[in-house]
C-alpha cells in the first residue's frame, strides 16, 4: 500500500458502481479507451476525480479482471501510479506486471493494453502535450521536433525523488475548500518540470544560451523547425546572442547568413523527400509551399542552382 494519500473518499464520483458508467465517465475526462469484462461474475467499479488547472486527478479500481485498451492517447501522457494488486501491462514486444509502488508512463503515441488484476487500484494522472512544450519554452531547454517521449515508460516510485509527495500535495489541493487557479497552474508547471528532470526523455537539457551552445545546437534548431517560419531575430533570441554573433557564428561554420542556410535546408529536405519513393508526395507544388516556398518560379530557380536539375526532374526520376 502507498503511505502518501492520492486523492480521497471526497473526490468520489462513482462508489461499487456499473464498470461501464465508470468506463464512460473515463472516456469523457481521463481518455480514451475500451475496457473486456470477466465473462462470469459482476465487478463493481469505484472512481475518483478531480480537475487541477489542466490536469486530471483519478483514482480507480474496476473491481474485477478487466483489460482496457487503447488505439493512443493521441494530445496527452498518463502517468499511471499502481497503488493495489497488479497489473499486466503489454507494448513493443514485452509485457510486464506492474506491483504497488510502481509507476507506468504512456507516450501520447503509445498503444494501451493492461489487464487489471480483481484487487487492482491504480492513480492516473493525466497530461496534457502541450503542457511539456511550454515547460521546455519557460525553461528553455529543446524541444524536439516530434514532441517529448518518454524513452522508459516504467519506475519505482522510490527512486523518483519527492515525486510521490509531490504527487500527494497535489492531490490535497486538488481536494482544498477553495480553489487558487494561480496555485493549481503554478503547480502544474512543477509537476510537469519534475517529470523532464526526473525520468528519461528526448528532451536535451541543455539550454540554448548556455556557453556549450554551438552552431550544431542552432543547426539542430533549425532542422527540427523547417516548415515553420524562421528568421534570424528568433535564431538569435534562442541563442541569447546579438545579431551580429548569430551572422558572425554561421559565416565561420557554414559561410552564409542564417536566412542563406535556412533555405539550404528546406531545399535539400525537399530534394530528399522528391527523391524518396516511400515518402508521400503528390505534386512539387505542394511539398514546396509545405517549406514555405510560395513563390514556385523562384523556388525552381533555386532548386536547379542547387541540385543541377527541376525539382520536377527530381519527381519524374523516382516513379
Amino acid at each position: 500500500m502507498m503511505q502518501a494519500q492520492l486523492l480521497s473518499q471526497r473526490s468520489r464520483v462513482f462508489d461499487h458502481a456499473d464498470p461501464h458508467a465508470v468506463s464512460g465517465y473515463v472516456n469523457q475526462h481521463v481518455g480514451n479507451h475500451c475496457i473486456l469484462m470477466p465473462r462470469a461474475g459482476q465487478p463493481l467499479a469505484s472512481l475518483d476525480h478531480r480537475k487541477f488547472a489542466s490536469l486530471d486527478l483519478c483514482r480507480i479500481s474496476y473491481g474485477g479482471s478487466v483489460r482496457v485498451t487503447s488505439g493512443a492517447l493521441e494530445d496527452i501522457y498518463h502517468l499511471q501510479v499502481l497503488l493495489r494488486g497488479n497489473c499486466l501491462w503489454r507494448g513493443h514486444g514485452q509485457e510486464h506486471y506492474f506491483a504497488p509502488g510502481e509507476l507506468l508512463l504512456i507516450n501520447p503515441d503509445d498503444p494501451v493494453d493492461l489487464t487489471y488484476s480483481a484487487d487492482c487500484e491504480k492513480f492516473i494522472l493525466k497530461v496534457p502535450t502541450r503542457l511539456f512544450e511550454s515547460v521546455c519554452d519557460e525553461q528553455r531547454w529543446r524541444y524536439p521536433g516530434q514532441g517529448v517521449r518518454f524513452v522508459e515508460n516504467r519506475y519505482q516510485l522510490n527512486e523518483l525523488e519527492g515525486f510521490v509527495n509531490l504527487l500527494a500535495m497535489i492531490c490535497q489541493e486538488a481536494e482544498a475548500t477553495e480553489q487558487i487557479p494561480r496555485v493549481q497552474e503554478h503547480y502544474t508547471q512543477i509537476i510537469v518540470s519534475k517529470m523532464l528532470s526526473l525520468m528519461k526523455t528526448n528532451v536535451s537539457r541543455e539550454c540554448l544560451g548556455s556557453p556549450t551552445a554551438t552552431f550544431d545546437v542552432i543547426a539542430d534548431y533549425i532542422a527540427q523547425n523547417l516548415k515553420r517560419d524562421i528568421d534570424s531575430e528568433e535564431l538569435a533570441r534562442q541563442a541569447s546572442m546579438s545579431l551580429r554573433s548569430l551572422y558572425g557564428l554561421f559565416e565561420r561554420n557554414a559561410g552564409v547568413t542564417p536566412k542563406n542556410y535556412i533555405r539550404q535546408k528546406r531545399l535539400e529536405r525537399i530534394n530528399a523527400c522528391l527523391s524518396d519513393p516511400t515518402c508521400n508526395v503528390r505534386n512539387v507544388t505542394e511539398v514546396a509551399m509545405d517549406y514555405g516556398f510560395l513563390h514556385l518560379g523562384r523556388f525552381s530557380d533555386s532548386y536547379r542552382k542547387q541540385f543541377g536539375e527541376l525539382p520536377s526532374d527530381t519527381l519524374k526520376r523516382r516513379l
